[in-house]
């Protein structure tokens, strides 16, 4: 006896939205485990809430890897001190990693198509963040101290930086390309004993 085809659908569409909800709340869990980034001020923090996207993107595609970043960043707007702007920079910044992975992968599902997945993400990803902090986050700092003294505290470590733009090339670019990759080895290694989880496979 087959299962008809507009239920198997139903079933794999109910699990898809299941499963897109639960790497959300994770995601959002992870927000909150946090830790300094190596040679930045003490205020620039780094987290691994990008990772649920990674696996949502590559199990379901791009789109289930954007609503795992859309869900964390809403409810992380319950407890908002900026507004909603580093939430809305933050969704761009995930989603534009979650996309490109996600978009990559589910053209050809191989292990080499998956690390050009990754690679083409973590750098999609250091120039999104590059964008935003440029234009919203370090403006946005400007809200609780001058925008001179962040500069200077980022040079303070980094004595090369001397500008706003110095701050986006030499830290947040890098950085952020770095945590791409990060993550990126982390769902290469993990993906495939979490696939079967996802998918519901046997």
């Amino acid at each position: 006896m087959t299962v008809p085809v507009a239920k198997q659908k139903s079933k794999i569409s109910t699990r898809t939205m299941t499963m897109t909800a639960l790497l959300a709340a994770i995601a959002y869990l992870l927000a909150f485990i946090d830790f300094q980034v190596p040679l930045s001020p003490s205020f620039a923090k780094m987290d691994f809430s990008d990772f649920p996207a990674m696996i949502a993107a590559f199990a379901f595609g791009p789109v289930s890897g954007v609503l795992v970043e859309l869900v964390k960043n809403m409810l992380q707007l319950l407890s908002t001190s900026t507004g909603g702007v580093g939430e809305l920079a933050n969704f761009l910044i995930g989603a534009s990693f979650a996309v490109t992975a996600g978009f990559i992968y589910q053209m050809k599902k191989s292990k080499k198509q998956a690390w050009i997945a990754c690679l083409a993400a973590s750098f999609v990803m250091g120039w999104m963040a590059a964008v935003m902090n440029y234009f919203v986050l370090l403006p946005m700092f400007e809200m609780f101290m001058p925008l001179e003294q962040v500069i200077a505290a980022f040079g303070s470590i980094l004595p090369f930086i001397h500008t706003k733009l110095d701050v986006v090339l030499y830290n947040a670019f890098p950085f952020n390309l770095l945590k791409g990759l990060l993550i990126s080895i982390v769902t290469m290694l993990v993906y495939k004993k979490l696939r079967p989880v996802l998918k519901g496979l046997h």
